[in-house]
């Protein structure tokens, strides 16, 4: 019964437009509670897209508090123009990295010396040496 007036909740901020692109929002719920974020795409009527000083991700508007501010953004912005808006506003949030994938080299692996042969050998100190230096006091 709760989960469905909650949800009617919902789809009345939605409707009344609290949650529309370029409002700037807070994170009241989970790891990035607190911090400053932008809606930059309405998915649904429970869930937004956000980004700033949140990681990008699918939000449910239940976890957002809407603040009176709004920043210009088109649907879907990347990561340089949110920060870039919010710094505009004076709200300040680094930018993210952009994934690159496959320019890291993988380590190679050892391979497998068997039985019968002789394993290649390190150059470690004489033990002969030692001994007779040992030997010697």
């Amino acid at each position: 019964m709760l989960s469905e007036r909650s949800e009617r909740n919902n789809k009345r901020f939605v409707k009344m437009g609290l949650f529309e692109v370029g409002r700037v929002c807070v994170k009241i719920a989970g790891r990035d509670a607190r911090k400053k974020c932008v809606v930059i795409e309405v998915l649904d009527n429970t869930f937004v897209m956000v980004d700033g000083e949140t990681r990008r991700r699918k939000c449910n508007v239940a976890h957002l508090e809407p603040l009176n501010m709004a920043v210009e953004l088109s649907s879907g912005a990347d990561n340089a123009a949110v920060v870039a808006a919010l710094k505009d506003v004076g709200i300040v949030c680094t930018e993210k990295k952009a994934a690159s994938k496959g320019e890291k080299e993988k380590p190679k692996k050892q391979k497998a010396v068997k039985k019968g042969e002789a394993k290649p050998k390190a150059e470690k100190a004489k033990p002969a040496e030692k001994n007779a230096t040992k030997k010697k006091e």
